[in-house]
């Protein structure tokens, strides 16, 4: 049963894949789409099933509901750069899908996202068995990721725009 959450996104990502596949013809956006769903998937499994990274192995957590720290932050852990950088990507996918919105709209739903993991990764844990801690280092560690993203993907467009001519 703590496989079904990745049974799903691995299935999610299987249909997307193929439907980028054979529906999308201009190369470099087939490209950047499988990319971005290749990231989106390695997220999910990361978050969402047994299966946990510590920046050196992988291995899969024993059966359990986790723990809930709301109030300890500790933001010099090596986790919390971890959750950074996990998260910078997802910040410029974002950015990049909707260039109109402005940062600080990026970084409240950096911190809605963050949110979400963290009560998703809850509720599976006590769902599914899948031993997740939900943890407000995590939820303003992946806020930042995300602001980092976006900015980011902004100084990409602004040089492009000023510095080499091109867009």
């Amino acid at each position: 049963m703590r496989w079904i959450p990745l049974a799903l996104i691995l299935f999610v990502a299987t249909i997307s894949g193929l439907y980028i596949v054979e529906t999308v013809t201009n190369f470099e956006k087939r490209r950047f789409d499988l990319t971005a769903v290749a990231y989106l998937t390695f997220l999910g499994m990361i978050l969402f099933s047994p299966i946990s990274f510590d920046g050196s192995s992988t291995y899969v957590m024993p059966l359990g509901i986790g723990s809930v720290n709301l109030h300890q932050l500790d933001i010099l852990d090596v986790g919390f750069a971890e959750n950074i950088i996990l998260t910078v990507p997802l910040g410029f996918l974002i950015k990049k899908t909707f260039s109109h919105m402005s940062l600080s709209s990026i970084a409240f739903l950096g911190f809605t996202i963050g949110g979400g993991i963290e009560t998703t990764q809850y509720f599976l844990s006590h769902l599914v068995l899948i031993n997740r801690t939900s943890d407000i280092n995590d939820v303003i560690s992946n806020a930042i990721g995300i602001v980092i993203g976006a900015v980011l993907m902004m100084t990409y467009n602004y040089l492009l725009r000023n510095k080499f001519g091109i867009y």
